[in-house]
């Protein structure tokens, strides 16, 4: 699994300086042979894979409010040991927001190393970033346990000032990513 993921890493063009050096410094992780994969919550090993899946609809992305993390942030999810990090993208969405993807999603646009706020600070999440498409007239049941609330913002209203600190950075790659308008 190992490989696979620094395939999954490896397939990423950065954004910017910050996303390259955050891709080098996963690489040299993945290479390290350490454990990738959170074993025990909320911290073993401070240093763990994150699958991330923002959900978008055109220019809307939907974010959840995030009760541990006390922030909006996109669904998403720890990769279990042994686990793909796209077969995590299709659990948690499964679990957070009760949809079913009926194909694996494609590679992830984005990578970001983080340290995590809220009542789970402390610890290191090494982020991919996974775009899918979503309907944001469509109804959506939420994990209540997880998150307070679930929204549907326009990218230029997102609240990047209450969110992952590189969700601006992600939305401004997913932009550019869409391409222009016709």
């Amino acid at each position: 699994m190992r490989d696979a993921i620094r395939a999954e890493v490896s397939s990423i063009e950065p954004l910017d300086e910050l996303e390259s050096a955050h891709r080098d410094e996963t690489l040299a992780w993945i290479d390290s042979g350490v454990e990738l994969c959170r074993l025990h919550k909320p911290a073993t090993p401070p240093k763990h894979l994150v699958s991330y899946f923002a959900v978008v609809d055109h220019d809307h992305v939907l974010l959840v409010d995030h009760k541990k993390a006390q922030l909006w942030l996109p669904t998403g999810g720890h990769v279990e040991p042994g686990e793909h990090p796209r077969t995590t993208v299709i659990r948690e969405l499964a679990e957070e927001l009760g949809l079913e993807l009926s194909d694996a999603p494609e590679a992830p646009l984005m990578l970001t190393v983080a340290e995590t706020v809220g009542t789970t600070a402390g610890h290191t999440d090494v982020s991919l970033w996974y775009v899918l498409n979503g309907d944001r007239h469509a109804p959506l049941q939420f994990d209540t346990e997880e998150f307070y609330s679930v929204r549907w913002f326009h990218f230029d209203e997102a609240p990047t000032h209450r969110s992952d600190p590189h969700l601006s950075r992600f939305l401004s790659k997913l932009v550019h990513s869409l391409g222009p308008k016709s």
